[in-house]
């Protein structure tokens, strides 16, 4: 997704306004319905109140953006939908032309992220589906990342604990379709990624890594959330969210001293049988590949 967006360049201010057919107060104010083509290829067609835009209106960007929505006083405030140039849009509430509230974001991949933003940035609770897999993120989000308690779910079995900057830590468990859990624990460690020259410095990714302790039978999960802290401001278009920290959802999970995948098996197994044999082994998550950075610009809109 390229990082030039609708937002690089601002709406006219009440300043430049170029063209405009519609409406006036006894004043010579634009005021009510009208069409502006404004001075740096922009048009707007919408509703005037003293001389800005307030009310409902479309801002077409020279770009290919284009904003449909509410306006108080210049800036997009309430329910509207910005498309951007890439093709992704994002369809909810606007604050003091922010993303801010309830909102859903479709991006270029067919992901979508689905619940509160604050400040142009995903915080609070979301939902965010990765397309290509079926898996999705379901919790807590800080500053644009996944961050607090939540839930990984995926095609046959679904990963519940706390998350930080992007990645599974401490504490959690495992639910199969068989009918069990694998309680358990994210331990960070140390991995080499490469050495170019042997005098060269190496390069070392700190990885979370599962530790399997016990077998139980399924239990009632429920999340504890800690308290938000409002995110600083930032502004731009979104970027698909790299699944990262559990693995990616294609991989299989591979465990130590099996021959088979740990993965749901027939429901003829036994849970039992199950049990005895993953009790004190530990379990490797393949770590995914698909990274992103959040908020490639700050852009305006």
């Amino acid at each position: 997704m390229s990082d030039l967006g609708s937002e690089e360049l601002e709406e006219e201010g009440e300043n430049d306004l170029g063209e405009y057919e519609g409406e006036r107060n006894e004043v010579g104010e634009r005021h009510g319905h009208g069409k502006a083509r404004l001075s740096n290829g922009d048009t707007y067609e919408g509703s005037y109140e003293f001389g800005k835009r307030h009310g409902q209106g479309t801002y077409k960007f020279k770009n290919g953006a284009r904003y449909t929505g509410d306006y108080v006083k210049n800036k997009k405030h309430g329910q509207g939908t910005f498309i951007y140039p890439d093709g992704s849009r994002y369809e909810g509430e606007w604050a003091d032309d922010q993303r801010h509230g309830q909102g859903v974001y479709y991006y270029v991949n067919n992901d979508t992220y689905t619940g509160e933003w604050f400040n142009h940035q995903r915080h609070g609770q979301g939902t965010y589906l990765y397309a290509e897999t079926g898996s999705k993120y379901v919790g807590t989000w800080v500053h644009g990342q996944q961050e607090g308690a939540a839930e990984l779910i995926h095609l046959n079995h679904r990963y519940q604990g706390k998350f930080m900057n992007k990645n599974p830590v401490g504490p959690g468990k495992y639910v199969f379709d068989i009918g069990c859990e694998q309680h358990g624990e994210y331990r960070l460690t140390d991995t080499e990624r490469g050495e170019e020259e042997e005098e060269e410095e190496t390069l070392v990714n700190i990885v979370p890594k599962w530790k399997a302790l016990n077998i139980t039978e399924l239990a009632l999960w429920t999340p504890t959330l800690s308290e938000e802290q409002p995110p600083p401001e930032g502004q731009g278009q979104e970027e698909p969210q790299g699944l990262t920290g559990v693995g990616d959802p294609s991989e299989d999970i591979q465990a130590e001293g099996f021959e088979g995948e740990l993965e749901p098996r027939g429901a003829d197994e036994d849970v039992d049988t199950f049990r005895q044999e993953s009790q004190e082994n530990s379990y490797d998550i393949d770590q995914g590949n698909l990274n992103f950075d959040e908020e490639p610009s700050d852009l305006q809109d």
